[in-house]
């Protein structure tokens, strides 16, 4: 096989430019600490969002805030529970995620 094959066929099998930009917004909302530490909570157990600031020391609306961004990058669904939301964990691949990247950092 020569260089240029090789280096096509390396090229055939790379995501395309949109997918290498999602996935890099999504490392991006996964950078951030509060972020982090939010999805650290919901990995294990759900939790309304006044329950989240209490285990955080954080404000409501700052975990509101945090929230909202997680929530549209579908990290993070909310049921609502009469006048709450309880929120957790998208699906299991939110979990994958988190679990493999604390495994990778313990190593």
């Amino acid at each position: 096989m020569s260089p240029e094959e090789k280096y096509n066929k390396i090229r055939g099998q790379m995501p395309d430019e949109a997918t290498v930009s999602d996935l890099t917004d999504l490392f991006k909302v996964f950078g951030d600490p509060t972020r982090a530490k939010i999805l650290c909570c919901l990995n294990v157990q759900s939790l309304f969002v006044g329950e989240i600031a209490e285990v955080l020391n954080m404000s409501l609306s700052a975990v509101s805030h945090q929230l909202r961004i997680l929530r549209n990058a579908k990290l993070v669904k909310g049921d609502k529970m009469g006048k709450e939301v309880l929120y957790s964990l998208d699906d299991d691949h939110v979990m994958s995620i988190i679990n493999l990247t604390l495994t990778h950092i313990a190593e």
